[in-house]
């Protein structure tokens, strides 16, 4: 899974692809990368959503519906996007450690849960420290050149690769884009297809 800590419908991908993903029997793999250099290789220097206003109308509305059929708690961001840089270098650093889930939902849910500056290194500090991790070392390398460039580096294989937009569910070869695509993309990991409806 692909995704970025200022997507809006990352929040949804990220909130529920772990419990999914265990449901199915799929292992997920956690990719955090950043949109930005993604938008502007494509020729945009904002979100499509506040480019075009009508698109970012429904997409608030949309998140006000599907947060409440998840069950998941949603504040209107103050700011959108809003800075994902250190919760996504924090992420890069713990992609394959088993706190990755848990950080991920607990600094999306900051941000489109709770209107919360995930931009801030105090409140990634209180996620990290909520968690029982050392924030501070923690943050210390993140914010290390390695994994800087590590952020960089895979954002660069998410653009190599084609990805416009955030979340994507990676199987293979095949590419399933949007939060509404985890079912497709486990079904996919099961069998190499979808199965055909009734």
């Amino acid at each position: 899974m692909w995704y970025e800590f200022a997507s809006s419908y990352s929040y949804l991908a990220v909130m529920r692809a772990q419990a999914a993903a265990d449901a199915a029997g799929v292992p997920l793999i956690w990719r955090p990368f950043l949109l930005g250099p993604v938008f502007l290789s494509l020729g945009w220097n904002d979100s499509p959503f506040n480019i075009y206003p009508p698109k970012g109308r429904y997409m608030w509305r949309d998140m006000q519906r599907l947060c409440a059929r998840y069950g998941f708690p949603f504040r209107l961001p103050s700011q959108f996007p809003r800075s994902g840089l250190l919760a996504a270098r924090v992420a890069r650093l713990g992609q394959d450690q088993d706190w990755i889930g848990p950080f991920s939902r607990a600094a999306m849910q900051a941000n489109f849960g709770e209107d919360r500056d995930i931009g801030q290194p105090e409140v990634i500090a209180e996620i990290l420290t909520g968690l029982g991790l050392d924030a501070d070392a923690l943050i210390a390398e993140a914010e290390g050149e390695a994994i800087k460039q590590a952020l960089r580096d895979q954002t660069d294989a998410a653009t190599a690769m084609g990805l416009f937009g955030a979340p994507n569910f990676v199987v293979g070869d095949e590419l399933f884009w949007g939060n509404d695509r985890l079912e497709d993309a486990l079904e996919w990991a099961h069998g190499g297809g979808l199965k055909p409806t009734a």
